[in-house]
């Protein structure tokens, strides 16, 4: 699916420098600017998702770990004491 954009002169000078700095083409700079985009917007829709889902969860069913139960069990991660993830409770 062929598509096109429209960048105004400055954008379109400064991409055209950067795929010269990289050896690369001004097509292939913006393909992997538009990818690289598009993965963090996808990555943050999804943790943003799981947030949601996550408190709808605890409204349903009152389970959570607190803040502190997960600091203590994160202190002893790399340590001979290392424990198991704290279990949600109500």
């Amino acid at each position: 699916m062929a598509t096109s954009i429209k960048i105004d002169d400055d954008l379109k000078s400064r991409v055209q420098h950067l795929a010269d700095l990289r050896q690369r083409s001004a097509h292939w700079i913006m393909r992997e600017a538009i990818a690289a985009y598009v993965s963090r917007e996808e990555a943050r829709e999804s943790f943003k998702q799981e947030a949601l889902d996550s408190w709808a969860s605890y409204q349903e069913t009152g389970q959570h770990v607190t803040g502190n139960e997960v600091r203590a069990w994160l202190n002893t991660w790399g340590s001979e004491a290392e424990t198991d993830a704290p279990t949600c409770h109500e």
